[in-house]
């Protein structure tokens, strides 16, 4: 109940109705009870391409990370009800191209938000909602999707080092971080760092605070790199 009540005042995260969904909009669906949610980006015609793990291939640590992982996956209603559209999709990994409903695995739909102000991005109780990073153009965000659709090539999977968010900031900004092109800077990953933080500083405000300073609109050092050139350093 608390949840829904945040999400209403936009303190979660900003809920959208398929009808005022445009392409290139980075978009995600909450799982497993907001505990993780699963981004992509819109390219029209009820389709998005997003980054994903397949099923069956947990991390196996025993803990709530493998339910993480695997709540990344295109759904349909379950392994023995295959998309009209899509086909079974469950076992696939990597960048995918999905149908919406697929996409939304029966969540809810929500919109990213970008080049949000400092003081609006502190107000956010929760990481992975919006970033202060400005979005490019809506042809070169589906470009980039597009391109890195065919060429499967944002590298391997990872919950907190190269995730669907990562994916989705990098189509909508073209920005990693240093001359190494370091992903992982997604809102989620920063979320688990700050409140390791928080726990010792007992201040919600810190963890916050935290996020701010780690977003890769906040960071000197991120720069915008080609699709060719990220693709180069993945191979």
């Amino acid at each position: 109940m608390e949840s829904l009540l945040l999400e209403k005042i936009g303190l979660l995260s900003n809920n959208i109705s398929r009808d005022d969904l445009k392409p290139g909009d980075h978009i995600y669906s909450w799982r497993n009870a907001y505990i993780y949610a699963h981004h992509g980006i819109y390219t029209g015609d009820g389709k998005v391409i997003h980054f994903t793990r397949g099923g069956g291939l947990e991390i196996g640590t025993g803990t709530i990370l493998d339910k993480m992982i695997v709540s990344s996956v295109p759904n349909h209603g379950g392994d023995n009800n295959p998309c009209p559209n899509c086909g079974q999709q469950s076992n696939l990994g990597g960048i995918v191209s999905s149908c919406l409903d697929c996409f939304l695995a029966g969540g809810e739909l929500y919109l990213f938000d970008y080049g949000v102000s400092p003081a609006i991005f502190m107000t956010k109780l929760r990481g992975g909602v919006c970033t202060t990073a400005t979005s490019d153009p809506s042809d070169q965000v589906i470009s980039r999707a597009k391109s890195l659709l065919t060429r499967n090539g944002f590298g391997d999977y990872h919950v907190f080092e190269n995730n669907c968010e990562d994916f989705a900031i990098y189509c909508k900004t073209s920005l990693v971080v240093g001359k190494s092109y370091v992903l992982g800077r997604s809102g989620q990953a920063n979320s688990v760092s700050a409140a390791a933080c928080v726990a010792r500083m007992l201040s919600p405000w810190a963890s916050n605070a935290i996020r701010l300073f780690s977003d890769i609109g906040m960071r000197n050092d991120a720069v915008k790199v080609p699709v060719e050139s990220l693709v180069a350093r993945q191979s």
